[in-house]
């Protein structure tokens, strides 16, 4: 299989499908390209079909009406996104745009029910992603809502350190300090005095992108607990 065939088979959406399915799923994808900060789709757009990234990343995110943006998810190679529409036959909840040069596979709504209605182990996969997906905004309105940003900022580190599986403790923080601190509900300049404050404390050392978890059982207390570093 090519490049973009291999990445749709190790999509969650697609996990598990003999390579013929994934060919058929191949040929219903429209390849979409993208320059860096272009718009996908605005919040209130119709759900007209879902997206995976093949090559970039993408933020999505909500704008207050004060207009102060709220990052939801970034997402990079291999992520589905604005799924939910497929099956609500909604608009898009949110906005997205490229924070790269991107190539995305867009799979229309009309296309894609037709594959699903003669596959229906695909609608068990996707089923199983926005399951997952609920997961995330649970606790990701569990930290906005409950803890201080020094514990929404330990817990991101320590998921970084899980999901890049860090050799030494060392992670590199795949968005700019800036995109961050909208994830985390927060501004710049109060994530740059919480970085300071917990590498004066020895939990972590920065250097530009990449962070160093020193003391990871403090780390894992401060995500606990929420609270704000004395």
């Amino acid at each position: 299989m090519d490049r973009v065939l291999d990445l749709i088979a190790a999509t969650p959406l697609f996990g598990g499908l003999a390579e013929a399915d994934v060919k058929q799923v191949r040929q219903i994808a429209t390849d979409r390209f993208y320059g860096r900060g272009e718009t996908i789709f605005l919040e209130g757009d119709p759900g007209d079909g879902f997206y995976i990234v093949a090559a970039g990343k993408v933020k999505i995110f909500k704008v207050s009406l004060e207009g102060k943006e709220q990052i939801l998810h970034i997402y990079g190679p291999g992520n589905p996104f604005g799924e939910v529409p497929v099956f609500s036959g909604d608009n898009f909840p949110a906005n997205a745009v490229t924070l790269v040069k991107s190539h995305l596979l867009f799979f229309a709504r009309s296309a894609f029910v037709t594959l699903i209605t003669a596959n229906p182990s695909l609608c068990m996969n996707m089923l199983a992603v926005l399951s997952m997906r609920l997961r995330e905004f649970t606790v990701q309105i569990e930290n906005l809502s409950l803890k201080e940003v020094p514990g929404r900022l330990a817990s991101y580190l320590l998921y970084l350190s899980e999901e890049q599986s860090a050799p030494g403790g060392t992670i590199h923080l795949p968005i700019s300090k800036g995109q961050l601190a909208s994830l985390l509900g927060t501004i710049p300049e109060t994530l740059s005095r919480i970085l300071a404050k917990l590498s004066g404390q020895e939990m972590i050392g920065v250097r530009g992108n990449e962070i160093e978890i020193k003391d990871k059982a403090l780390l894992e207390a401060l995500a606990v607990t929420g609270k704000a570093l004395e």
